[in-house]
């Protein structure tokens, strides 16, 4: 959901992990804030935290806690920033920063902030971003805060359920797995839910459209085998760039040590753009089973794409 959020304080430092002063006013570019210590090539540009957070904490410290006190750059009020996640975008004013990190290393003894202020909030309710678009920032200046939606499609792949012979269970079985696990996330996504005949020009035209609509994820169900109607690899693999076959390599080895059969999959995986591709089997059990496997990645494959380190 998006938040309205109100800069309390800009406020910058010369040297890394120290206090920062506040000033009147700031200047965003391609390598952070001008002047400020933090400013490079990198992911950790701007540092972000909430005047609740501080609020909070000066009451548990039982002293008053002023902004920059913590080493950040802004001081917003509007929400506690820790309920973000890495790919968010915050803007307004004609400024956009990506959010890149949340909370960092807690130095201790080592770091002049810990050693001035006794503790720092920091670590655990702090945000780092990259800057996407650069301008200038003050006091009193309204932010917007945009949490990114995973988009994601399921595509399943039959001629009989699309002419209704029998329904389709295995694309529902994903659009459910794929609900499960973002809500598990607490993060924002939706799904677009297709059903096709078996033709490829009808395949790789919704591909195609998908991946132009900025869809993140996509799995098709269906056509992986070895039958004379099964060609989804091969559509799939004119529509990667980049293929990652470690995953379906792991699938395979993993399933098919109980199942023979299941090492007859073609399945194939892999991105084209900031869209990432996976072919999933027909049946509920492949789906439950690939699923499964492939979801825990997702995230951690989507920072990577937007090349925001996580590691």
């Amino acid at each position: 959901m998006e938040k309205k959020l109100e800069i309390i304080s800009v406020n910058i430092s010369l040297e890394k992990g120290t206090i920062k002063k506040p000033v009147d006013s700031i200047t965003l570019d391609n390598t952070g804030i001008s002047g400020d210590a933090h400013s490079g090539d990198w992911h950790r540009q701007v540092s972000l935290l909430s005047k609740e957070s501080i609020d909070s904490f000066s009451k548990i410290s039982k002293r008053k806690h002023l902004p920059g006190e913590f080493a950040e750059n802004i001081t917003l009020s509007g929400m506690k920033l820790n309920e973000a996640y890495p790919g968010d975008i915050i803007n307004g004013k004609g400024i956009e920063m990506m959010v890149t990190q949340i909370g960092k290393k807690c130095h201790g003894g080592g770091c002049a902030v810990f050693r001035e202020s006794g503790a720092c909030v920091m670590p655990k309710e702090g945000i780092f971003a990259k800057v996407t678009k650069g301008g200038r920032l003050k006091a009193g200046d309204i932010l917007t805060y945009i949490p990114k939606v995973i988009n994601c499609a399921v595509i399943t792949l039959s001629n009989r359920a699309f002419n209704g012979v029998y329904p389709d269970l295995g694309g529902p079985e994903a659009v459910k797995a794929i609900s499960d696990f973002f809500k598990s996330k607490n993060r924002e996504f939706q799904t677009q839910y297709h059903l096709l005949p078996d033709n490829k020009e009808m395949l790789e035209k919704l591909l195609n459209d998908l991946k132009f609509n900025g869809t993140d994820l996509i799995f098709t169900t269906g056509g992986t085998g070895i039958g004379p109607q099964d060609f989804t690899p091969e559509i799939a693999k004119g529509f990667i760039e980049t293929e990652i076959p470690g995953i379906m390599e792991h699938i395979r080895t993993k399933y098919g040590k109980e199942i023979p059969n299941a090492l007859l999959s073609r399945s194939i995986a892999g991105v084209t753009g900031n869209t990432f591709l996976f072919t999933l089997p027909g049946s509920v059990k492949g789906v439950k089973e690939y699923m499964a496997e492939i979801l825990p990645l997702t995230e951690h494959m989507i920072y990577m794409r937007l090349g925001i380190d996580t590691h």
